[in-house]
């Protein structure tokens, strides 16, 4: 078995960097499905490498390491199959609770800015670039319908605990899907931007946003899909900073009513995804409950708003 150190230096061989000039191997923490490490060099510079693991997984999560070379920072310096990918790191630290008010009402109009200039960027085709699912589709309703239904599938293979049936989700998440006729052109959604992903540079007198990390759930779509990780079990209407500065930067937030069905559909898959993934990654019955306990309900609401918003 190849070790932690040895398999770091035939990864720089790989990208034609010279193995005697590994300096120090270490983990890093805060990742749920890929195994990440920090490398650094005897010149000091920095790079991250991500495993994949072996474990069941669901769906969308195959060949996930391969989404992040289409993801706009930090930069791809070698894809190594499916398993292993090696990258610049980004300077700063993990959103922590540790900022000021006036510093996270700063760094949240920063972030908005960052996201609306990721939102700029076109894509040829609808879905998971890694291939997962199957092809990029022509149009946003046929991608993410299928997104949609393998995650339910996944619910159903597991066995997961929903708050309700899967059937019933189903359903009633139909009612939104006219609404996804209104996106029309592709874009780079992250889908994965709570605030451990977001680095913070401490670096200079005043913090900035230092990168936009752990982009391999990344998919082409509506950028208002965004907005779920941004405000995890929460309203982004209520992130007057950020939303400010997303404006600014050229992106559009506007949340008349097909915009909320689409909102309350993408809340909806991602508390899919954190219900179901407890099964297959075996996290514990007491790790479980807090999921569901935190994230049950929420997905209740989403599917409750839907059926409103339909109705109405």
């Amino acid at each position: 078995m190849v070790d932690s150190w040895e398999r770091v230096r035939q990864v720089l061989a790989g990208a034609g960097m010279s193995p005697d000039s590994l300096a120090e191997v270490r983990p890093l923490g805060g990742g749920t499905y890929n195994t990440v490490e920090e490398v650094r060099l005897t010149d000091g510079s920095r790079y991250v490498l991500k495993l994949a693991p072996t474990a069941p997984g669901l769906r969308y999560e195959s060949r996930l390491l391969v989404a992040e070379a289409d993801v706009p920072a930090p930069r791809v310096v070698v894809v190594d199959g499916v398993r292993q990918l090696l990258m610049t790191a980004c300077p700063g630290e993990p959103w922590d609770g540790s900022l000021t008010e006036t510093e996270q009402t700063l760094l949240r109009v920063e972030l908005g800015r960052q996201v609306a200039r990721l939102h700029r960027l076109g894509g040829a085709g609808y879905g998971y670039p890694s291939g997962a699912l199957g092809p990029l589709a022509p149009d946003w309703r046929t991608a993410f319908t299928a997104m949609f239904d393998a995650v339910l599938a996944d619910a159903r293979h597991y066995g997961a605990r929903l708050p309700r049936s899967a059937d019933e989700v189903a359903r009633t998440a139909r009612a939104a899907h006219a609404a996804l006729d209104e996106v029309t052109v592709p874009r780079p959604v992250h889908f994965d931007l709570w605030p451990g992903n977001i680095l913070v540079d401490r670096s200079a007198e005043e913090p900035r946003i230092g990168g936009l990390i752990d982009g391999e759930r990344m998919f082409w779509g509506d950028p208002l899909a965004d907005f779920v990780s941004l405000a995890l079990l929460g309203d982004i209407r209520k992130d007057e900073a950020f939303l400010a500065g997303y404006r600014e930067a050229g992106g559009r937030a506007e949340f008349d009513v097909p915009a909320r069905l689409r909102l309350a559909l993408y809340r909806s898959y991602l508390y899919l995804i954190m219900l179901t993934e407890t099964v297959p990654r075996a996290v514990g019955e007491e790790r479980a409950c807090r999921v569901r306990d935190s994230v049950a309900p929420e997905l209740v609401f989403a599917l409750d708003e839907i059926e409103e918003l339909a109705a109405a």
